[in-house]
């Protein structure tokens, strides 16, 4: 009894209380639904505390990205980005230059992010970490921008990052990319239908 008391600590706890909301983010996310961007303001606050605390500096970092896009992703979704319209964005796939985009901004990030976490901090998963953060950035861009791609980027980061949190000792967030890495690829399906049912 006293072992599984002392399981639960607050950081124990704190996880839980992630694992919970990051369920929540995926169910709208899942549904294409904007209140995805809710949770996407109360997660990166119980994430931060988590990273921080385990020696994920890039991935504490990331949080702060994810709050104000959070916000950039909200009004995308609500209002679109044609002035004149103002209408909610519709799922799409990503056009050939944003590829490009996407894969420059990622090369980049991932070289600054492991410089960072090589030379400056204790990390010692430096390139896990910032490959994980790194494709993170893009695939919250993609999500903003609401491309079904970003399904395919986010079923890679969720892959890896079972065993990264596994290793790091963070048990729940663990399963909980466990269960992405699987709602990832429905996901990528269900917006596909949703894609082709807006066409008509």
């Amino acid at each position: 009894m006293e072992d599984f008391l002392t399981f639960f600590t607050t950081d124990r706890l704190i996880e839980i209380a992630g694992l919970a909301v990051g369920l929540a983010y995926l169910y709208f996310e899942y549904h294409a639904n904007r209140l995805v961007w809710l949770m996407s303001v109360i997660m990166p606050m119980i994430s931060i505390c988590i990273y921080f605390r385990a020696g994920l500096y890039a991935d504490f970092a990331i949080n702060i990205y994810y709050f104000v896009i959070a916000v950039y992703g909200y009004i995308a979704w609500t209002f679109g980005f044609r002035k004149k319209e103002r209408k909610p964005l519709p799922i799409s796939r990503m056009p050939l230059k944003m590829y490009v985009i996407a894969v420059a901004a990622l090369i980049l990030i991932f070289s600054f992010l492991a410089w960072g976490l090589i030379h400056l901090t204790d990390s010692t998963v430096p390139y896990w970490d910032a490959f994980t953060t790194a494709l993170s950035i893009v695939a919250m861009w993609m999500l903003a921008r609401k491309y079904v791609e970003q399904w395919l980027a986010w079923f890679i980061v969720d892959a890896v990052c079972i065993g990264l949190y596994f290793y790091k000792g963070i048990y729940f967030y663990s399963g909980l990319y466990a269960v992405y890495t699987v709602i990832a690829l429905f996901g990528y399906r269900k917006w596909l239908r949703l894609m082709r049912s807006q066409e008509h």
